[in-house]
């Protein structure tokens, strides 16, 4: 496992650390397995598009070193938190790659069109700054390299938990950032009961 430190302990209250990881260690995916059902598992039944991997699928994530890890780590060295971000779209199985090539041409010719798998963290800890930790260094590369950076969300979550009011407040602190609805979809059924 490749690690980079990127917050210092003495930069969180509670002793958190977060480290840019290529590859996450097997035993720590059966961690992040369990936090990743319990963050997204509610979404099975909350949303029509499928917003939750297969084991094999999130394994495979895990794995995979063009998808950075963005890891928190509690003071006695527990995985508490994830953010993934990637410039391999085609690693992220629900988009379409071509979509952001045709729109964003010259990010993409840099490899400079990222996107933000997702975030989760320690249910007991989501109200520290865990989520905040775990974005700003995938922010501060975003900026670096002057990227676009998308991301998705169910209506469920907008409408329920108002996340697209949170992700966008949290990105507005931590840079200046312009934030565009890209793509909708509706979903209908036919009733013939």
């Amino acid at each position: 496992m490749t690690s980079k430190q990127l917050l210092s302990p003495e930069a969180d209250s509670d002793g958190t650390t977060v480290t840019m990881e290529s590859t996450i260690k097997p035993d720590h995916v059966a961690v992040f397995w369990e936090l990743y059902l319990k963050a997204f598992g509610p979404l099975r039944v909350q949303a029509v598009a499928r917003h939750v991997m297969h084991l094999h699928e999130f394994i495979a994530q895990m794995a995979d070193p063009r998808v950075w890890k963005y890891v928190a780590w509690d003071g006695d060295g527990t995985p508490v938190g994830l953010t993934t971000l990637t410039c391999h779209l085609e690693t992220v199985p629900w988009i379409s790659p071509e979509y952001f090539q045709a729109r964003f041409p010259e990010e993409a010719a840099r490899d400079a069109v990222y996107y933000l798998g997702f975030t989760l963290a320690d249910p007991g800890r989501r109200q520290s700054r865990l989520m905040a930790a775990m974005l700003a260094p995938a922010v501060a590369r975003a900026v670096e390299a002057r990227a676009v950076c998308a991301y998705d969300l169910c209506a469920f979550n907008n409408e329920s938990l108002q996340l697209d009011k949170h992700i966008a407040l949290s990105l507005h602190q931590l840079a200046q950032v312009t934030i565009a609805k890209i793509d909708t979809q509706q979903y209908y059924t036919a009733d013939f009961r």
